[in-house]
């Protein structure tokens, strides 16, 4: 195994979508303007995505509303 391609940090960062939109639209999907700034701000720190999962959650009763989690390493 090569250990130029390990991490000597890493740092999860959790991005959902907006609730309001998710009771009044049923979706609103993630805030992908906010996800470019946030990751872009990271990259200029040294931060490189090493992982990235979407999953669905329950939201109150009726709803589920949509995350992002993104494992950066530097």
């Amino acid at each position: 195994m090569n250990n130029d391609n390990r991490f000597s940090e890493y740092k999860v960062v959790h991005i959902t979508e907006g609730g309001c939109g998710t009771i009044l639209l049923g979706s609103s999907g993630l805030p992908l303007q906010k996800i470019e700034a946030e990751l872009n701000a990271l990259a200029a720190e040294g931060w490189q995505v090493v992982f990235q999962v979407l999953e669905m959650k329950r939201f109150w009763l009726f709803w589920q509303r949509e995350a992002m989690i993104v494992t950066l390493g530097r």
